[in-house]
């Protein structure tokens, strides 16, 4: 394995020289650059780096990063088991136990001991860019991470915050049926009451319902819910009230966390948790959802990958396998190396 010296890159701006690591959210509203990492699963990684400069992403250097083949990656849960997960959720969906659950699976290959996720992160950029694309590289600490999420998990500029929870996925606008539209409205509403919990009564609101993003090779439904902070929250109140984000688990959110644990075979480790940078000295954060997210697991000498789907009573257990499909096909083709605008890398 080669030595790699810890950074962190968000969007243009790149962050070096590491002083200290924490589990402590806590440490979010004391002062500096942090890069913060929550896994799913609830260990939280928050990385306080010295340097902070604006810094595009480099070219991909041919070579340097050299992806698993196209056809070593395996799945935690194959074809009949995920949609017999689907058909299982809708059991309880009948039995009046939830709403929605998001059913996932982890995608994993085999990697080479000297993989470097930042050279990964340049291939991304090419291939995929992503407005909440980033990157954090912490050998020692268990976090190598390279993101090109489209999701934003939450916003903060002093007492304001954002939420934008993505729900209905298609490759075309016009694949955006009633069912994408009914589970975009459940989130929202979930995410709305995870904010009320920590924002002054009656500041939460939602600009923004059920609006169609474009991303390379799909399209996303997204809605927008605001609130401002009370006085007497700071991080580690706002991540307790809001995660997991419930555009990754289901509503109501406790009956779809058990669901979850009970259908899924993989730790979700940093996929669908959160990622991204908070600047205590200004106040001001952002993290995405970790989606559309590979990570590094050395000890296991793999690379992760995770893929998956809201199921509502209108789901179609067949159809909620393809989406799993068309959200990994493409980033899986880069990492490979064999998509069109990856180039050999």
């Amino acid at each position: 394995m080669l030595e790699l010296p810890p950074l962190a890159r968000f969007g243009d701006r790149v962050a070096t020289g590491l002083l200290d690591v924490t589990h402590d959210p806590a440490a979010l509203d004391s002062s500096g650059f942090w890069a913060v990492c929550a896994d799913y699963e609830g260990r939280l990684t928050c990385a306080r780096f010295r340097e902070v400069r604006e810094a595009p992403v480099p070219a991909p250097v041919p070579g340097s990063w050299r992806g698993p083949a196209a056809d070593d990656w395996t799945s935690s849960l194959d074809h009949a088991a995920y949609t017999a997960g689907v058909r299982r959720i809708r059991e309880h969906i009948a039995a009046g136990e939830v709403y929605q659950v998001n059913l996932c699976r982890v995608l994993s290959a085999p990697i080479a001991p000297d993989a470097d996720v930042d050279a990964l992160t340049a291939v991304l950029a090419r291939g995929n860019p992503a407005p909440y694309a980033g990157t954090i590289r912490l050998p020692e600490h268990g976090v190598e991470i390279a993101t090109a999420s489209p999701e934003l998990f939450l916003r903060r500029a002093g007492r304001d915050v954002e939420s934008g929870p993505i729900k209905g996925t298609g490759r075309t606008e016009a694949d955006l049926g009633e069912k994408d539209h009914a589970e975009n409205v459940m989130i929202a509403d979930l995410v709305r009451n995870d904010l009320g919990r920590v924002c002054v009564t009656g500041s939460v609101t939602v600009p923004d319902l059920c609006a169609v993003e474009k991303h390379p090779g799909l399209v996303h439904l997204v809605s927008t819910i605001r609130g401002e902070l009370r006085a007497e929250a700071g991080w580690p109140e706002l991540l307790a009230a809001t995660f997991p984000a419930g555009s990754i688990t289901g509503a109501p959110k406790s009956s779809a966390l058990r669901i979850i644990d009970a259908l899924e075979t993989a730790p979700r480790g940093p996929y669908c948790g959160g990622i991204g940078w908070v600047d205590a000295d200004r106040g001001t954060g952002e993290l995405a959802v970790g989606i559309r997210t590979f990570w590094i697991d050395r000890d296991a000498g793999a690379l992760r990958f995770g893929a998956g789907a809201g199921i509502t009573w209108g789901s179609d257990p067949e159809g909620e396998w393809r989406e799993t499909e068309l959200k990994a096909e493409r980033l899986l083709a880069i990492a490979s190396g064999e998509h069109q605008d990856s180039g050999p890398w």
